[in-house]
């Protein structure tokens, strides 16, 4: 997802007694700022209006046309002013396109050496008055890290990929649909969520009965195609010593069983139900199935944690790597900025130093070890780690969570399932947060830095209520 193209409408402002021939080169540099980053431009050309830059309401109009007849393309809208800019034509422009999409504002900066009537910019003034009718419609925007940046620089090249990681969450998050396969077990009343709070927000959830999804395992013969396609898959995926063939031709079906049937209702991602109906009823355990979804940008959650599958989907979005659901599960010794992350486990294959698949010790201890193969278990490598956790809030009505960054350590950890060390900058303050809170035990995980734009994302294009751990730098 973060290598694939993104395309971005980009409003030029101008105000014709300002220097208008810096519309014409702040649009160039802009356009080569855009395909430098391996993006499309979206832009009026100097045909369509003076130098392809937007003032009039006209100009406005016919930027808005343009962006209407790519709408189906649009990531993200860039607006860059060069000069001051119109602030009714950028307005007019976002507002008349209907596009309810991401929106950077970036202000070219002036040079103290070029401060003449005929090279000043005022961009930095400019930019004040755009975000300030911006605001009068009603139409949400993002902001550069510095007030002004040229397209040119290691500033703005940040930002763009930032803002791309935006783009990519508020567009994969629309028309959303999420599979909740079995109800949720009896014993985690933390995992209960509002499918109407989510509905609201455009997310919908179509739901199937483990009983089905065993109904249609059973119809399956052993030899079926898509069976003995999975089947390989999970050869070639994960290490199998010692597991039983009988146990990986059911991890296969329900595999097959699975994708079909989140084909057939357009599902995205999914949350499963396992403690312990599957282990009790069918005999394996869904990790390696669901590790393998996870492992391939499509993520899937245990104990049919849904809103835990969509902040796992929110950082896939963004990072383009997988993401896994964790537990916040043990203190690491006496260190208060350091915890054991933990799952029994159905991580992605991208999360481990090592990985074998083996059987579930917990549950193993209730239905018996053969009918507990299939978990994927390791260590957690050492790397870069962002967190995030959205959940319904039933009693509001609203989504909310929280997000930040710290990293997984290599610190020596003998125990089972999947774990691994994290270290989080003020962690007690981030667990007396979650807490005082009464957010979940669950959270999704993902090595990279993308907790800005989780954030930005959550508050200015969802609507939602979000916590940037420990804070945000602005």
């Amino acid at each position: 997802m973060a290598a694939q193209s993104m395309t971005y409408g980009i409003v030029v402002g101008n105000r014709g007694f300002f220097p208008d021939h810096l519309a014409k080169t702040g649009r160039e540099e802009m356009i080569a700022a855009v395909e430098a980053a391996g993006a499309k431009a979206v832009v009026l050309s100097p045909e369509e209006s003076k130098y392809g830059a937007v003032e009039t309401y006209a100009e406005a109009s016919r930027c808005a046309d343009l962006f209407k007849k790519h709408a189906s393309e649009l990531d993200g809208i860039i607006v860059t002013l060069p000069n001051f800019g119109d602030e009714r034509g950028v307005a007019d422009a976002l507002r008349l396109s209907g596009l309810r999409i991401p929106v950077l504002m970036q202000a070219t900066p002036d040079r103290s050496d070029a401060m003449t009537i005929a090279t000043r910019r005022d961009s930095f003034c400019g930019k004040m008055s755009a975000c300030n009718n911006l605001m009068q419609y009603g139409i949400p925007y993002s902001l550069t890290t510095l007030h002004t940046e040229s397209p040119a620089s290691a500033e703005f090249k940040s930002d763009l990929a930032w803002f791309g990681q935006v783009c990519r969450i508020a567009k994969g998050l629309k028309n959303l649909r999420i599979g909740s396969i079995g109800a949720r077990p009896a014993a985690f009343n933390t995992v209960r969520y509002s499918e109407r709070i989510l509905e609201t927000n455009g997310i919908s959830v179509e739901p199937i009965d483990l009983s089905e999804i065993f109904g249609r395992i059973s119809r399956m013969k052993d030899s079926d195609d898509a069976a003995q396609s999975k089947l390989a898959a999970i050869k070639k995926y994960v290490t199998t010593e010692g597991i039983p063939d009988d146990a990986l031709l059911k991890m296969a079906k329900l595999g097959a069983v699975i994708d079909t049937w989140m084909k057939q209702t357009a599902c995205t991602i999914s949350a499963v139900q396992c403690w312990t109906s599957m282990e009790e009823y069918f005999g394996v355990v869904p990790c390696t199935v669901m590790s393998m979804m996870s492992n391939n940008l499509i993520p899937s959650a245990c104990e049919v944690d849904v809103p835990g599958t969509l902040s796992m989907y929110m950082l896939a979005l963004a990072s383009g790597s997988p993401s896994a659901l964790l537990d916040w599960n043990n203190n690491y010794g006496s260190d208060p900025n350091k915890c054991v992350c933990f799952h029994c486990s159905n991580l992605p294959k991208h999360f481990f130093a090592d990985v074998r698949m083996d059987y579930q010790e917990i549950i193993a201890g209730t239905v018996g070890k053969l009918n507990t193969f299939g978990t994927c278990v390791g260590r957690v490598k050492a790397g870069a780690m962002t967190f995030a956790r959205y959940s319904t809030d039933d009693r509001r009505g609203i989504i909310r969570g929280y997000t930040g960054h710290g990293r997984f350590t290599d610190d020596p950890l003998e125990t089972f399932g999947g774990a691994g060390v994290a270290e989080i900058p003020h962690l007690q303050r981030l667990l007396k947060f979650i807490c005082h809170e009464g957010f979940e035990h669950h959270t999704a995980a993902n090595f990279s830095e993308v907790s800005k734009a989780i954030h930005e994302a959550a508050i200015r294009y969802l609507g939602w209520e979000s916590h940037h751990h420990p804070h945000l730098e602005d």
